[in-house]
């Protein structure tokens, strides 16, 4: 494995961990809401609905972190690497 393909690996990684700590935070908070008092937060929508937003969300949070990862670590290393490996390939 070359250490391009590692370090832009590692940014991949980095990418869900942070997506993974956003969506528990926002869920977190929104679960508080929803317990506290479902019939104004819940926003008219059913318990099976909201069931269905989160894995819709949590869907997407995952791609939207695995695509930002990729394109920091590609960023990031023809910025710090690119004149060094030749242009950051």
């Amino acid at each position: 494995m070359s250490k391009r393909a590692l370090y832009i690996g590692l940014f991949v990684l980095l990418g869900l961990l942070v997506q993974f700590l956003l969506h528990a935070v926002v869920e977190i908070f929104y679960i508080k809401l929803l317990l506290s008092d479902f019939e104004t937060y819940g926003l008219g929508l059913s318990f099976n609905t909201w069931f269905a937003i989160h894995h819709i969300l949590t869907v997407a949070l995952l791609i939207m972190g695995v695509a930002v990862g990729y394109q920091q670590g590609r960023y990031w290393w023809k910025r710090l690497y690119g004149k060094v490996y030749g242009k950051g390939r």
